[in-house]
């Protein structure tokens, strides 16, 4: 399914966007609609099309009480409709060969490109865990803030969340080596009582013209 939106519109969702805390909990998600959030996110960039992140959608009870106990205890895992855990995954040039065919197959990327491509990924990432590392957090980070805004495409709130214990996120939803719980997503239906969306810096005290 393809969407068209104006450029205001864009701006519109960014104006309007709020980090919610406070979920209708009797607001549920079909998995259809889990499914388009994550098609949508997966369109986020990602250095040489890496697309390294994977999405663990948490909506049934037992799983919920699961993530809110590794989350300290937060309510807005319980009652958001669904919280993703957006994984991010330590670059692999033999996955990037496989997520490159499809271009090549369709004519658009040269096969010497891409083969190129893998090639990079393998020098500069092969054996060092600190750039993978730090490769998989930006672009999952990349992943997180395109599903904010394919919640608010479908007139659902989201909130972000750093607050949780990482270590027993991975043991708990069994990530594997290679893959690093970078932040918690909750979506579903806002109720009364969220914040707006609080003032910000002025661009004059963010920006230099150089």
């Amino acid at each position: 399914m393809t969407v068209h939106v104006s450029p205001s519109e864009i701006a519109s969702a960014i104006e309007s966007r709020i980090s919610a805390n406070l979920y209708d909990r009797d607001h549920a998600l079909s998995r259809a609609q889990i499914e388009e959030l994550v098609r949508l996110a997966s369109l986020a960039p990602s250095a040489y099309n890496l697309q390294n992140w994977r999405f663990i959608a948490v909506s049934s009870p037992e799983a919920k009480a699961r993530l809110t106990d590794a989350s300290y205890g937060q309510r807005k895992v319980l009652d958001a409709a669904v919280t993703f855990i957006i994984v991010g995954q330590f670059p692999s040039h033999e996955a990037l060969a496989r997520r490159l065919e499809p271009s090549v197959a369709a004519g658009f990327m040269p096969r010497e490109m891409a083969e190129s491509w893998v090639g990079v990924i393998a020098d500069t990432f092969g054996g060092n865990a600190s750039a993978s590392h730090d490769e998989a957090i930006r672009s999952a980070t990349f992943a997180a803030s395109f599903l904010i805004f394919a919640a608010q495409s479908m007139g659902l709130a989201s909130g972000a969340m750093t607050g949780f214990e990482a270590e027993r996120v991975a043991r708990e939803f069994g990530l594997g080596a290679g893959e690093v719980p970078v932040m918690l997503m909750t979506v579903g239906r806002a109720a009364e009582g969220n914040w707006p969306q609080k003032p910000r810096v002025p661009v004059a005290e963010l920006i230099e013209h150089v």
